[in-house]
């Protein structure tokens, strides 16, 4: 089970391990482990709700997941995304960003840190549209009872995660970010907003579809065709959201490119395997709150990339919220088994 799920993961690693050391030598390779941790530590709980939404897809489309999402992953968002962000600010064309990026480090990652605040609003309201969606659905399961159940009620409100996202933009924006970045700020929420709008409608839309016509499966674990690429698409905008950051924070490790594609690459791959082993293990099954510990993780993210727009957050703050969520809701769902299915007595 552990090599056929991280067997890919395995090879991988080993070719960029060894890719490092002739890259940069033993600096370069202890560079890259250490983001690989980073990126691993930091998108966990991207892994846990990649399987809540895995598990709803055909075989086919979990292994497109596990081989063009990581092409998309590693190579899309880790390095030519950066470059193409690079590129946009800057007004340069695509071959005098790679030449800067490769030439001139302090350069590059000064151009990348101008574009955060955009990057920041297209991300945060992303994450935050999935994490009120989720708040506000009535579900049988409660993890934080008190917080959940209310709010659950106040979720028959027609489109409240949109009032909600939308107000927290335009006050993040309107009084909050830098007098000359709060256009592009503001425009960057928007087409956050809309990606999320549009990408979970047309899935939600052609699996409603395929359901009610008989055109394919009724259950949600065996979504196929157009519903399930669109379940795709929602993935792999979900990653590139929770990588911003990543990609972000990876600069305060190294500014050398290379180094940082091949690290977050590496860690991407590991979240790729970690979301398919946790579906193939019913890990979310018997442990019911880690889906509810990743979601709160993801609002955390989210008001720290909007936080992020006005002034810095460190990285460990984030990924500490996020890993301590993680870690409360396991420890919880353990908790509850052991009530739920208390060992026999000896005698």
């Amino acid at each position: 089970m552990i090599f056929r799920t991280f067997g890919w993961s395995f090879a991988l690693t080993a070719v960029g391990l060894a890719a490092a050391l002739a890259y940069g030598g033993t600096a370069g390779l202890a560079v890259v482990t250490v983001l690989v941790v980073l990126e691993i530590s930091l998108s966990f709980d991207n892994a846990v709700v990649n399987a809540k939404v895995l598990e709803r897809m055909s075989a086919f489309w979990q292994r497109i997941f596990l081989t063009v999402g990581i092409a998309i992953a590693v190579f899309g968002m880790r390095l030519v995304f950066p470059v193409a962000i690079v590129a946009v600010t800057t007004g340069l064309g695509p071959v005098e960003a790679v030449r800067l990026a490769l030439n001139d480090h302090e350069a590059y990652q000064a151009s990348m840190e101008s574009a955060y605040p955009m990057i920041a609003a297209f991300g945060g309201v992303f994450l935050l549209m999935i994490f009120l969606d989720w708040l506000f659905d009535e579900r049988e399961e409660q993890w934080l009872a008190l917080l959940e159940v209310p709010l659950a009620r106040l979720g028959k409100l027609d489109q409240l995660s949109v009032i909600i996202a939308g107000t927290a933009l335009a006050g993040v924006a309107g009084l909050w970010a830098p007098e000359g970045e709060r256009a592009s700020v503001l425009i960057a929420g928007m087409l956050g907003l809309v990606a999320y709008l549009l990408v979970n409608g047309l899935g939600n839309l052609f699996d409603s579809a395929a359901s009610d016509t008989g055109s394919g499966p009724s259950r949600p674990a065996t979504v196929v065709g157009k519903a399930a690429f669109f379940l795709f698409l929602y993935l792999e905008v979900l990653d590139a959201s929770f990588s911003f950051d990543g990609v972000i924070g990876a600069f305060a490790i190294s500014t050398d490119p290379i180094v940082i594609a091949l690290g977050l690459g590496i860690g991407a791959i590991y979240i790729r395997s970690i979301t398919v082993f946790l579906i193939r293990k019913g890990t979310l099954q018997r442990y019911a709150y880690l889906e509810h510990g990743a979601h709160w993780a993801i609002g955390t993210l989210a008001a720290c990339m909007l936080v992020g727009i006005v002034s810095h957050v460190p990285e460990w703050i984030t990924g500490g919220l996020g890993a301590g969520m993680i870690i409360l809701a396991f420890a919880t769902s353990i908790l509850r088994n052991r009530r739920a299915d208390p060992a026999p007595a000896t005698t």
